[in-house]
């Protein structure tokens, strides 16, 4: 098997699913390889045998079902303007992968070894999920990093496999985690509706007026008239009258 093919298939079969913070935050980059869980004997009696370590020998190979979304975008259902606004409607959504393990037994004896295997990753799986841990999948096409595990199924085919529980899929969903993606997540239009769109050029119902100047009258299409000055206080005449006022009331 040349280099090429053994790095494709070490990459993309033997070992796609890495584990990234949670279980492997203390390790150096942080990032687990998902075989360490998997085939920690295998490491152990490949290196114990001088580090002649068979490829077809690993516990489960990785295999990608159909269905991975690479571009996932959702429009409304109402009716649009033109197909201007709904082309500029789109809001992006999070992307979904799956690999299938198929892990059978090959050798006798193989089913104690197998019963170990799977209860220590399912066991280390789920502390990883618990500890906020997130998983980067590999595949031919994409590289999906920031995953969230949503499940582990036994997906075996019935009445075609002649052992149970010997294939295994994984589904993952890449979320849209930082500010930056969620900006980006919003179209053009959906963005100039959150960012307020500028008005520019003088408004059609103005009256040559700008935007910052803009008075009721010039909304109105009319032309502002200065208001006449009320006279002061101070100015207005008090009358005088003849009639003596009458006397105070004595406890008033």
């Amino acid at each position: 098997m040349s280099a090429t093919l053994s790095a494709f298939k070490l990459s993309f079969v033997n070992s796609p699913i890495y584990l990234t913070g949670g279980l492997a935050g203390n390790i150096p980059g942080q990032t687990l390889p998902l075989l360490v869980l998997t085939e920690s004997l295998n490491l152990v009696n490949g290196v114990l045998s001088g580090g002649n370590i068979g490829l077809d020998s690993f516990f489960g190979a990785f295999r990608i079902p159909a269905g991975g979304t690479l571009i996932n975008f959702q429009y409304a259902h109402y009716p649009f303007a033109n197909q201007a606004v709904a082309a500029n409607a789109a809001i992006a959504q999070p992307l979904t992968v799956s690999l299938i393990m198929s892990c059978p037994v090959r050798e006798a004896g193989g089913y104690f070894t197998k019963i170990a295997i799977m209860n220590a990753l399912q066991a280390m799986l789920s502390t990883h999920v618990a500890q906020g841990g997130t998983f980067t999948v590999l595949t031919p096409a994409y590289f999906y990093t920031q995953c969230l595990l949503l499940r582990m199924t036994d997906v075996t085919p019935n009445g075609e496999e002649k052992q149970s529980q010997a294939e295994f899929q994984f589904d993952f969903e890449q979320p849209l985690l930082t500010l930056n993606q969620a900006q980006q997540a919003q179209s053009s239009l959906m963005s100039k509706f959150t960012g307020g769109t500028q008005i520019s050029g003088t408004p059609s119902w103005g009256s040559g007026s700008t935007i910052g100047s803009v008075s009721n009258n010039s909304l109105l299409g009319t032309t502002a008239t200065p208001a006449t000055a009320a006279p002061s206080a101070s100015l207005v005449p008090i009358p005088v009258t003849s009639t003596p006022l009458p006397p105070a009331v004595p406890g008033t």
